[in-house]
């Protein structure tokens, strides 16, 4: 097939990263064994013939129905296993449902787990939601009513609140507290995400506006890897929450002293699968046994 499809022997080959005249060879030998020829070969490359063209017609089919039917058996088998798909990128790590994992076993022996990784973009994180079920089952991370834009088309399940707190650069002379109060963020520069993302933060926002006219808030929109590193190349303050402690090494979560957090739990479609609905389930009885 690859010879027809590329035109020359010598393509094919370098395609195939073998030699030229193995391939000829191989050639030789299928015209030989079903005593057809397949080739036309003149010194302006190959040419199927009629009998090749009915050949490399029925070929290709062949080739993509047992594509498809490997596909199909793919799907019977993630079916019979319960797999969950679980979207992952920098900002939605899976580390809690992996610490979850063997408790999870035991709940539901026959859930699977496959993660699908995706890079962080406001356009990717809207097409995702949207679509919870179709190539991602289910994502883990902080939500609230401003997310779900998209009526009918996701929903969340909270485990926890996260309470929102400040990432600090190491090089910060703030990065030594273990809590940080309003007036020591007096003069300071916070990254706040731009009005929408959350309803808690836009309070969050207003309260500070209001109340510490000293704190200069400066808006980004949307929270990604770049954002945590201009803030350590700023020697600027973001606010985040501890389940992201870990995204960059050179930047430290500290608690501030104020009441604001946000819902943390897994997003999934509004009817989920019945294969999801075991692994929800399975997430809530092992949390409240603790």
């Amino acid at each position: 097939m690859k010879a027809a499809e590329e035109g020359s022997f010598s393509k094919a080959a370098e395609a195939l990263f073998i030699s030229a005249p193995a391939v000829i060879k191989q050639i030789n030998l299928l015209e030989a064994r079903l005593n057809l020829r397949l080739f036309e070969r003149t010194h302006r490359g190959l040419q199927l013939t009629k009998a090749g063209e009915s050949l490399y017609r029925d070929a290709a089919y062949l080739v993509q129905y047992s594509k498809d039917a490997v596909e199909r058996a793919r799907k019977a088998m993630q079916e019979t296993q319960q797999l969950i798909r679980i979207g992952i990128s920098v900002m939605t790590p899976t580390n809690f449902l992996l610490n979850l994992w063997p408790k999870l076993q035991e709940v539901s022996p026959d859930l699977q787990f496959q993660l699908v990784s995706f890079e962080n973009t406001p356009e990717n994180a809207r097409e995702i939601l949207t679509h919870l079920g179709a190539n991602i089952d289910v994502v883990a991370g902080v939500f609230d009513e401003s997310m779900f834009h998209l009526q009918g088309k996701c929903e969340g399940m909270e485990l926890r609140r996260e309470p929102f707190c400040m990432a600090v650069p190491l090089s910060h002379p703030l990065v030594a507290k273990e809590r940080l109060t309003l007036s020591e963020l007096e003069d300071e520069t916070i990254n706040i995400i731009q009005p929408g993302w959350s309803k808690v933060m836009d309070d969050l926002r207003k309260d500070l506006v209001m109340n510490h006219p000293d704190i200069h808030l400066k808006e980004f929109p949307f929270y990604n890897i770049d954002m945590f590193n201009r803030c350590v190349n700023e020697g600027s303050l973001l606010i985040g929450v501890p389940e992201w402690k870990d995204i960059h090494p050179l930047m430290r979560m500290i608690p501030v002293e104020w009441d604001y957090a946000i819902p943390f739990g897994i997003l999934h479609a509004p009817q989920p699968s019945a294969a999801v609905s075991r692994f929800l389930y399975a997430v809530r009885k092992v949390l409240s046994k603790g």
